[in-house]
């Protein structure tokens, strides 16, 4: 089944183009290569994120002026959710790009600095990632121990990263390290921000993960022994780069909302034609009432995920107060979608599902980290209930 045009969203004609251009290289590039790259995980397609820097959507989120695209936060939400019904390990290595250290060094970083790393984002030729987990900060990620000690002419850096999303083959990442003393720690207050640039001394990405699923993404851990940086490569103030973390991972997790929804849609369309093309006792399995309802329900929930982040886009366009919940709640909710639609996509299968003949079962496997990263379902449930009840006057 050749991927359906969303309809009825209200965007400008241009937005409309944008979103139908990454529905035919979805259709077209990313879909027929999805298995290859899952089947070969030790290799990162670096000739698809080249063609997604010549097509711009490297550049998504960067200002025109620096040669991106500056499209709107729902613009780019619907197209993440295109490259991900294609590919969701390439879609998630689009969002980390544009969603995260793009977003910090629009906001907060010098017009130095963007002039010197922008333009080279917004066109591919520097695939940029983010890396704040480590071993023993994950939810808990101010617990990081990374340590950032001030040099007469700079900083040196010494730890190590965990999770690191293009960790490998970026030209760019975006680190965070304690700026405090560790005889003197201040909590949150205590985290700088810095761009490491890829052959740094000291510097060094481990293996590629193997993981569940999304295996056409990269994901290392990254080393550094006394990596020596001067003051350029610091963002904003040494002691608030977790804010500026948490600032960027508010509309980073609307990203992975939007790939759970094109994860879930994928699947969706895959069950409807094999429901359409099997037949048991005579008939199409599609016309008997139980696959009719599950069908109908797996579309429902595709549809309520996509108001809610739709609903969670226009709250951070606008500065709502209730952005930050809105964000969390439609994270969760389109990740435990994109659970249920491929689980119950593998059940319309049948055998045939449990099987690597079919792509439902490698949708099944992507949509599972949806649920973890960019904080676990469970944290964003603690997130959308203190919300919740700071809005109602309360505190926590």
């Amino acid at each position: 089944m050749a991927r359906q045009p969303l309809t009825g969203i209200a965007l400008p004609d241009e937005s409309r183009q944008i979103v139908e251009l990454a529905r035919q290289f979805a259709e077209d590039r990313l879909r027929p290569t999805a298995d290859a790259r899952d089947r070969n995980e030790d290799l990162f397609d670096t000739e698809i994120h080249a063609e997604l820097g010549e097509l711009g959507f490297l550049g998504m989120r960067v200002p025109e002026r620096y040669g991106g695209l500056e499209i709107d936060l729902l613009t780019y939400l619907y197209v993440l959710e295109e490259l991900a019904w294609g590919d969701a390990g390439v879609a998630v290595s689009v969002s980390v790009h544009n969603s995260l250290p793009v977003s910090i060094l629009c906001n907060r970083g010098t017009d130095e600095q963007r002039a010197r790393w922008l333009s080279a984002m917004a066109t591919g030729e520097a695939l940029a990632a983010f890396a704040l987990s480590e071993a023993g900060a994950g939810t808990d990620a101010a617990a990081l121990r990374t340590q950032a000690t001030r040099v007469d002419d700079g900083w040196e850096l010494t730890g190590e990263k965990m999770w690191v999303t293009n960790g490998a083959s970026a030209e760019l990442v975006f680190l965070f390290a304690r700026t405090d003393s560790p005889d003197d720690r201040k909590g949150t207050r205590g985290i700088g921000a810095f761009v490491v640039e890829k052959g740094t001394p000291g510097f060094a990405a481990g293996k590629k993960e193997l993981k569940m699923g999304q295996r056409g993404s990269e994901t290392v851990s990254l080393t550094l022994d006394r990596v020596r940086l001067d003051d350029s490569c610091l963002i904003g103030e040494s002691g608030r780069g977790f804010s500026y973390a948490l600032e960027a991972l508010e509309s980073g997790r609307l990203g992975i909302a939007a790939q759970a929804i094109g994860i879930a849609a994928s699947a969706l369309d895959h069950a409807f034609d094999y429901a359409a093309e099997r037949h048991q006792f005579g008939r199409a399995i599609k016309d008997f009432q139980g696959l009719e309802f599950k069908l109908g329900d797996m579309g429902a929930r595709i549809e309520a995920a996509r108001g809610l982040l739709e609903r969670a886009a226009r709250a951070q366009m606008a500065d709502d107060p209730r952005k930050r919940r809105l964000s969390s709640a439609a994270k969760l909710f389109a990740s435990e979608t994109a659970m249920d639609v491929t689980r119950q996509a593998v059940q319309v299968h049948g055998g045939y599902g449990y099987s690597r003949e079919y792509p439902v079962e490698r949708l099944f496997r992507d949509a599972k980290v949806t649920e973890i990263y960019e904080g676990t379902n469970e944290i964003h449930r603690v997130i959308a209930a203190r919300q919740l009840y700071r809005e109602r006057g309360g505190e926590t």
